[in-house]
This record gives C-alpha cells, structure tokens and sequence, in this order.
C-alpha cells in the first residue's frame, strides 16, 4: 500500500514538472512572438510612411520640372520630405536606411537643377524608385 502511495507521489512530482517546464517554454516562446510581431509591426508602419513621403516627393519633383510651379515644387519642401525619409528609415532595415542615404545624397546633388534639368529629374525618380523597391523586398520578407 505505501510502495502505491509512493509511486502516486512519484508520478505527481514527475507531473508537476514537465508541467512546470511546458508552461515556462510556452510562455517564452508567446513573449518571443510578441516582441518579433511588435517589431514587424513598427518595421511596417514606417515603411507605408516612407512610401507615402516618397511619392509626395516624386509629386514635388515632377511639379516642380514639368509644371514649373515653385510652390507645389519648393525644394525647401523636398528637404524636409528627404530628411523625414532618412529619419524614418532607421526603423527599418539596413538596406532601406542605406538606400535612404543615397536618396538623401542625390537629393543634395540635384535638387537645385531639378526644374531645368531632364537628368536631374531622372537620377531623382530612379533613387525614389529605388526606394521604394527596396521597402517592398522589406515589406515582403516580414513575418
């Protein structure tokens, strides 16, 4: 009867263990998810405003060569457009916050021939877009 007894006990405390350890590994793995799920969650939300900066940006560009409107296309007001984009970027990935900075150095390059300037409208248009793929390779790598 005790030797029944004992092995009752045994078999709790064997129980109560794994149980123990189960629901310690499940709650590390819920904890991990949630970090990974809030990280992707702030990786996206920069990007879909990055994007929106970048074709406000294309806009300004554009108004700016094709329309001659200088004031849709100030360049004071791509500045601030390029500088929101850089800033953003570092939410990302490493690749968007480089592409950023190429987006950034064009920028500095070409913003002032951009309403006289073809080239300069292109080089522009083709780092935006370079942008922009490069947040949708990211957008679509999340988990």
């Amino acid at each position: 009867m005790e030797s029944v007894n004992i092995r009752k006990f045994y078999l709790y405390q064997i129980t109560v263990i794994f149980s123990m350890f189960f629901s310690l590994l499940g709650f590390s793995y819920n904890v991990w998810r949630m970090e990974v799920t809030e990280e992707n969650s702030n990786i996206r939300m920069a990007c879909f405003e990055i994007l929106l900066e970048l074709s406000s940006l294309e806009q300004l560009v554009y108004a700016a060569h094709y329309d001659g409107d200088i004031i849709e296309g100030n360049p004071r007001k791509g500045w601030v457009k390029v500088g929101l984009v850089a800033d953003l970027s570092v939410l990302t990935t490493k690749s968007v916050e480089s592409q950023s900075a190429s987006l950034k150095s064009v920028w500095s390059e070409t913003w002032h021939k951009m309403s006289d300037s073809r080239e300069s409208v292109d080089q522009l248009v083709s780092s935006i877009d370079s942008t922009r793929f490069e947040i949708k390779q990211v957008l679509s790598s999340l988990e």
